[in-house]
């Protein structure tokens, strides 16, 4: 790997001009085919082999004109305060601002009357009216957005309050300003970093190609696959973090082997070899748990899954081919403050002690208090996971600055809690009598339910062999009596089924959030057992160790635990949350705890590749073990520290989103990020391998010839180094080690 990376690095630094040129065309070529592709990324989520799945798929095919994928809103409609909507202001204001809005685009296929549908609260001061289109909300275009809020402001000037929920209303437009702020962030800590413009700017600039080379596929992928809105973002805030981590790395080895006194072109090729061997192994561990994702069989999370390992792969291959030539183009400006500097200026056992030296010197004369605090920090952090519960963001999670919010607010508030989560039980059999016979009585049945506001009367389609009813809960929607209710539900359709063989199932947003949390949990172990198995395989090959990746993964369970324990702590229990500017607390996303563990779990084995490679390169060149661990530590703490302060900001400008799930995610990630980099692996990490001594880096004899030498270290480079199979560990019946 280290020969091939080394020639590859020689090749762009040489021929700088056509590598850059390549990645030109290569981003004009994906651009231009996003330009010419119409998005079709949607908010819709589909989970195959569930009940809520199969009583969706069940009411497409029975009742195609109600179920028409269709872009719909609800409009909730307010008389003035000591009016009610019916009095002869007020449903004249009502009945000219519908008119409005069904005016508001031609796409409108219908427009409901709340007085002849009856849908007005109890009370009498509110009432909503349902707006159909014939488009899915993804054609829907600004024009039409702009004509359903200006009818909405029509009705406010009449003296109503109104306001709107559903696909058909814009979503508020998120800032890029946090963004832009942990970028400009990421960009400082380079210049602190290498205190040079050229070498702060060769990452950024590799990283933005990267990332709109990313963004332009997924774009062009779009009209092929269902792409989820938050695919994008998810892969842009990976793109980025990775993209500047490993151009990071590479740029700081190329300086280092410059200082050593090699010419800048065999120095580009010698960082491309060993740190870029470092790179393609780190990048390799990232895209095998995103990919992973997959077997959770749940196509929105497979996308996202895919799409950000594409971004990941696609940083892995600018690293290794675009950068090497950036710095052929930068000269001498890349070394900054090294410039001039020889390799025993550059030497680190001379002079003062740097901040890494001291630090790994305290870890390695404590090793086991070392261990013991990280372990019991990360613990104590950890503890909030216990209470995880997992839902779907709804409007009630919007900032109540959003007219889906107010909405939701004003038809709790007028037709109770459970309006906004309604369930839908769908009832079918060949026989149209036995389908009718079982409605009847399941209606009856539901309705003696303690938790059950309203059921509405069955509905039947044309053939009348299925049915659907409407059950409005008294609870709200992330309720856990709403989730009692559901399973009280399915074990009166079981029990119909058994005793009639008459189908029944339960759908709607409760039933969906309580099978994705079903089907998250069975993915979970499997998921885990892959994940952590293909990257062992990969650890095993790039340490020559079965200790070290073992180490490793059970570091990224500590990191990830630590990570959602901080997220519950904030998005559910609200510890923070005004610091974050999350304005309502609940449930944490389903899909944000598995896609969580798949991203930590990668970037800590990124982190663990770069530090310890460092480490075994000393190994294998004859350093003892404690001696290693200190010249490794030396050698990259720095580097890493950058890295990891980068991903942290970067992951931190996106806590600012709207989307309730990119916040999260942000956040955890920027808190995986800061446990796992600066307690597990430089922490941790040193302690532990200080412990097993020779012992980490023991590989049995047998299994050392089977695993092939993917020489990360780039001994062959250097002429003059051990293979690892020389260096390798048997373990004696005494249980000493010897070489």
């Amino acid at each position: 790997m280290a020969t091939l990376l080394h020639r590859i690095g020689r090749l762009a630094f040489r021929r700088r001009g056509l590598a850059v040129l390549l990645w030109v065309v290569v981003l004009g070529a994906v651009g231009a085919a996003a330009v010419s592709t119409t998005s079709t990324s949607t908010t819709g989520l589909t989970l195959p082999g569930t009940e809520s799945q199969r009583a969706i798929d069940l009411l497409d095919e029975k009742f195609p004109a109600v179920n028409a994928d269709g872009a719909s809103a609800t409009i909730v409609l307010r008389a003035p305060d000591g009016q009610d909507i019916g009095d002869a202001g007020p449903k004249k204001a009502v009945i000219a601002t519908l008119k409005d809005i069904r005016g508001s685009s031609s796409r409108i296929t219908d427009v409901s009357d709340p007085f002849a549908d009856e849908t007005v609260s109890e009370d009498g001061t509110t009432a909503y009216a349902q707006v159909t289109y014939t488009v899915k909300e993804t054609e829907l275009t600004d024009a039409e957005y702009d004509g359903i809020d200006r009818a909405m402001d029509a009705g406010r000037d009449r003296g109503l309050t109104v306001e709107g929920t559903g696909d058909a209303l814009p979503v508020a437009g998120e800032s890029s300003t946090p963004e832009i702020i942990g970028f400009a962030l990421a960009g400082l800590i380079l210049v602190i970093t290498f205190g040079s413009l050229a070498a702060a700017g060769l990452p950024l600039v590799t990283a933005l190609l990267g990332v709109g080379v990313s963004l332009a596929a997924i774009t062009a992928l779009g009209s092929v696959f269902d792409m989820n809105g938050n695919t994008s973002m998810l892969a842009m805030m990976l793109g980025i973090a990775v993209g500047i981590d490993y151009a990071l790395f590479i740029v700081s080895r190329y300086r280092a082997e410059r200082a050593a006194g090699h010419d800048a072109r065999e120095a580009a090729a010698r960082a491309n070899g060993t740190a870029g061997s470092a790179v393609v192994f780190a990048g390799l561990t990232v895209v095998i748990a995103l990919a992973g994702l997959a077997v959770v069989n749940l196509p929105v999370l497979t996308t996202m899954g895919v799409a950000a390992a594409g971004a990941v792969a696609v940083a892995v291959l600018v690293a290794v081919t675009l950068v090497p030539a950036l710095l052929g183009f930068a000269g001498d400006r890349v070394l900054g403050r090294s410039r001039g500097r020889t390799a025993a200026h550059a030497s680190p056992v001379t002079g003062k002690r740097t901040v890494a030296q001291r630090w790994v010197g305290l870890v390695l004369r404590r090793p086991v208090a070392a261990l013991l605090v990280s372990v019991i920090g990360l613990g104590t952090v950890a503890v909030p996971v216990s209470g995880l519960k997992l839902g779907l963001p709804d409007d009630g999670s919007q900032p109540v600055s959003t007219t889906q919010r107010r909405a939701y607010d004003m038809l709790t508030e007028s037709f109770g809690p459970g309006f906004n989560g309604p369930l839908t039980v769908t009832v079918d059999d060949s026989d149209p009598q036995a389908a009718h016979d079982a409605a009847d009585s399941l209606t009856q049945d539901i309705g003696k339910l303690p938790d059950v506001a309203a059921v509405t009367s069955a509905t039947f389609n044309e053939a009348g062999d299925t049915a659907v009813l409407t059950v409005v809960p008294k609870s709200g929607p992330s309720s856990d009596a709403t989730k009692d209710l559901v399973a009280a539900i399915r074990k009166l359709t079981a029990g119909t089924e058994a005793d009639t063989g008459t189908r029944a199932m339960v759908t709607g947003t409760t039933a969906l959030n309580i099978d994705m949390s079903g089907k998250f949990s069975d993915a979970m172990v499997p998921y885990l057992m892959l994940v952590v198995a293909l990257a062992f395989l990969v650890l095993v090959l790039v340490f020559r160790s079965l200790l070290v990746p073992l180490k490793a993964a059970l570091g990224f369970l500590l990191s990830v635990l630590a990570a959602l324990g901080a997220v519950v702590a904030v998005f559910q229990w609200g510890w923070l949350a005004d610091l974050i500017g999350l304005e309502q607390t609940g449930p944490i996303t389903s899909l944000m705890p598995i896609l969580l563990v798949g991203i930590v779990f990668g970037l800590a084995m990124d982190y663990q590749v770069f530090l310890v490679t460092r480490m075994r390169e000393a190994y294998v060149h004859g350093a003892d073990a404690r001696t290693a661990i200190e010249s490794g530590f030396r050698s990259s703490a720095t580097v890493v520290t950058a890295a990891a302060l980068i991903m942290i900001t970067v992951f931190t400008g996106f806590v600012g989103s709207h989307d309730l799930t990119i916040k999260s995610i942000g956040f955890g990630l920027a808190v995986a990020v800061a446990c796992d980099a600066f307690v597990v692996r430089m922490t941790l990490v040193p302690a532990v391998l200080a412990l097993l001594g020779d012992r980490a880096w023991w590989l049995p004899r047998r299994l050392d010839r089977l695993v092939p030498d993917v020489d990360i270290e780039g001994g062959k480079l250097t002429g003059g180094a051990q293979p690892p199979s020389d260096r390798t560990l048997v373990l004696t019946r005494s249980g000493t080690a010897q070489r």
